[in-house]
């Protein structure tokens, strides 16, 4: 043999076959994608900055949010009111973020209602479906039950619930759970529907494991990128609710604050020129609303495998 017959290896062959990083978890592939998208990490500064102001705001300045002070009515923003104050002399700062507390424990309530709720219904329909006559019957009656709450809007459960019950932030979440779980429910079902054909479900099965263990270790698991995300998009849905529920006086009753009740206060005296008086609520329910959505997408982005791509 001589040398004609052999030539240099191509080494540009050889380095597309080295690794250039370590293999990663799809989660720590999410968060990556997250970083990279500067929209979705403004929203989640926001979140932060809401929330963090939300704990500490009302401890900035030395205002009771019930306080009243009929000698400082209606003054405008200033060093020593940041925010102005109201008609009763009440510091909007510390009422801003005091009815921030309350949007978002009403929002994250309704929200955690919502997931567990719809999660444990619309795992078990999913899973159930096509199992046997009585898996077929299981599923027709908790969809049954869904399409039905899915038809009946929730402004005329609340305002059935403010009759029997009275008004009050446990009133609002239980109105905005009674329904909101249907949605959860419904993307839930079709995701196990998916997923249970695939072959460690079925070797489960063959395994003799029980159906809910199925449905909480194997099926389950599998949705929380879903779960997550609408989670994302079902808190704002909640604090937006609760706002226009308060605004039309169906929400938190005074003394307590909301953002929504600040904004029906202020609607009386906008055209006065007390213009802080609706703009700072009107300005926390958008910036709440924005940064959950930001987020919401980003995350949705980077949970997608084909997004990532």
């Amino acid at each position: 043999m001589t040398d004609k017959r052999f030539r240099p290896v191509d080494k540009t062959k050889m380095r597309s076959e080295v690794i250039t990083r370590p293999s990663l978890s799809a989660w720590k592939e999410a968060l990556l994608h997250i970083l990279k998208n500067k929209l979705a990490l403004l929203g989640l500064l926001l979140l932060t900055v809401i929330v963090s102001l939300a704990i500490i705001g009302p401890h900035l300045l030395p205002y009771s949010a019930s306080e009243q002070n009929l000698l400082n009515a209606n003054k405008a923003p200033s060093a020593k009111h940041w925010f102005g104050t109201d008609d009763l002399g009440r510091d909007m700062w510390s009422r801003t973020w005091m009815g921030a507390r309350v949007s978002l424990i009403i929002g994250f309530a309704a929200a955690l209602i919502d997931l567990i709720v719809g999660v444990a219904v619309g795992g078990v329909a999913g899973y159930m479906a096509g199992r046997g006559i009585a898996g077929d019957r299981v599923d027709g009656i908790l969809m049954r039950i869904v399409e039905v709450l899915y038809a009946i809007p929730y402004l005329l459960v609340v305002i059935l619930l403010m009759v029997i019950m009275e008004p009050g932030i446990a009133t609002i979440v239980l109105a905005l759970s009674i329904t909101g779980w249907v949605g959860m429910a419904r993307i839930i079902r079709g995701q196990v529907l998916q997923l249970k054909s695939q072959e460690y479900v079925l070797a489960a099965q063959k395994l003799g494991t029980s159906n809910w263990k199925i449905i909480y270790r194997h099926l389950l698991p599998n949705t929380m990128g879903i779960i997550i995300v609408n989670l994302t998009f079902t808190i704002p849905t909640a604090i937006f609710a609760e706002a226009f529920l308060s605004f039309l006086g169906l929400g938190v009753q005074a003394p307590n604050a909301s953002w929504g009740t600040m904004a029906n206060d202020a609607l009386g005296v906008i055209l006065s020129g007390q213009w802080w008086r609706l703009f700072f609520p009107g300005l926390m329910i958008s910036l709440t609303m924005f940064a959950f959505n930001a987020f919401g997408d980003g995350l949705q982005d980077a949970l997608d495998p084909q997004g990532r791509k």
